[in-house]
């Protein structure tokens, strides 16, 4: 089993770190996405902190949310993931989850000397499909 598999299959709660109120961002699409296939997901946002994102309060920061929370999924620029990444060690996650685009190589050496599996560049949502409905990520086709 990949680790991507066996991580989607094994963790279920989610604080999903940049998440927009704007209901057509990525990050508010993969958040419903993810609800809707049984994750708990905690929405992390300090300009949208006391709001609510999909029915689910938001948080300032992931140490403010009090239930355990396994994957750390990061929607913010790369220069910010080693700061969420000492977090991820403080509160106890199993992973820590970039979205495409977003790498951190210090962060990386971080989770690695921790314990903590660590993936980047990756949809959440995309891997579900990919291992759990058979669904491939393909372009459009063009017509004439």
């Amino acid at each position: 089993m990949s680790d991507i598999k066996e991580i989607l299959s094994k963790y279920k709660t989610i604080a999903m770190v940049g998440v927009s109120n704007d209901p057509t961002k990525a990050s508010t699409i993969v958040m419903k996405y993810m609800q809707e296939y049984g994750y708990k997901v905690y929405p992390v946002n300090p300009r949208a902190e006391g709001q609510k994102i999909l029915g689910q309060e938001v948080f300032a920061k992931i140490s403010d949310i009090k239930d355990h929370i396994d994957i750390v999924d990061v929607f913010r620029p790369s220069k910010e993931v080693y700061a969420i990444a000492e977090d991820t060690i403080k509160i106890g996650a199993k992973v820590l989850w970039l979205q495409l685009g977003i790498r951190d190589e210090k962060a990386k050496e971080l989770m690695k000397k921790n314990d903590i599996k660590y993936i980047e560049n990756k949809c959440t949502k995309m891997e579900y499909q990919k291992y759990f409905l058979k669904v491939r990520q393909a372009f459009p086709v063009l017509s004439d």
